[in-house]
């Protein structure tokens, strides 16, 4: 099965990213969660934010690209929303990428480089997100799915950011049953 690192989003490694990654466990795969906030979770996207600010988005990152250097280069990356720089950084630049699940965010990939030949990747939003959708990150990502074949994007009815993570108000149960499909699947082709 595919080994891979989980980026948690701006409100921290709360227990639905740990749900999320409990149940990629569950279909065989090894999930590893780095915690770029040291135990910190937030109860919304402002105060994450908040505390990003304090910290630094590019010390935040900076975090999750160290938790990566343990461990072995045949990785998936993956990330929801603010986890999703660090898991593209990586997929990007660190040898041996086996693929990309990229949860409420996609990065225009030459922000890092280039993208490296063939590595397929998914990304996971809803067609009303207000920052995926409303902020403009769909249309890099709609261009890039539209340029190359092993990419694929999944919009979901609704008009929440963090639907997929079970400990906010922001879940949806039927959407992230979906997400959870697609991405077992998606990662055991790799």
């Amino acid at each position: 099965m595919t080994e891979l690192v989980l980026f948690h989003h701006i409100q921290g490694l709360t227990k639905g990213v740990e749900a999320f990654a409990d149940t990629l466990r569950q279909a065989g795969h090894t999930v590893h969660t780095p915690d770029s906030f040291e135990g910190r979770t937030f109860d919304s996207i402002d105060e994450g934010a908040a505390y990003c600010g304090e910290v630094g988005f590019g010390e935040i990152r900076a975090r999750g690209i160290k938790a990566a250097e343990e461990l072995p280069e045949q990785l998936a990356y993956a990330g929801f929303s603010l986890g999703g720089m660090p898991a593209q950084q990586l997929l990007q630049t660190r040898p041996g990428a086996l693929g990309g699940l990229f949860f409420h965010t996609f990065v225009e990939p030459s922000e890092f480089g280039t993208w490296p030949e063939g590595v397929p990747a998914q990304i996971h939003s809803m067609d009303n997100d207000p920052m995926f959708v409303g902020e403009g990150d769909i249309e890099p990502a709609q261009k890039f799915v539209d340029s190359h074949d092993e990419v694929e994007m999944f919009l979901y009815p609704g008009d929440q950011h963090l639907f997929a993570d079970s400990s906010l108000p922001s879940y949806d149960e039927a959407a992230t049953k979906l997400v959870l499909e697609r991405s077992i699947a998606f990662l055991d082709r790799l």
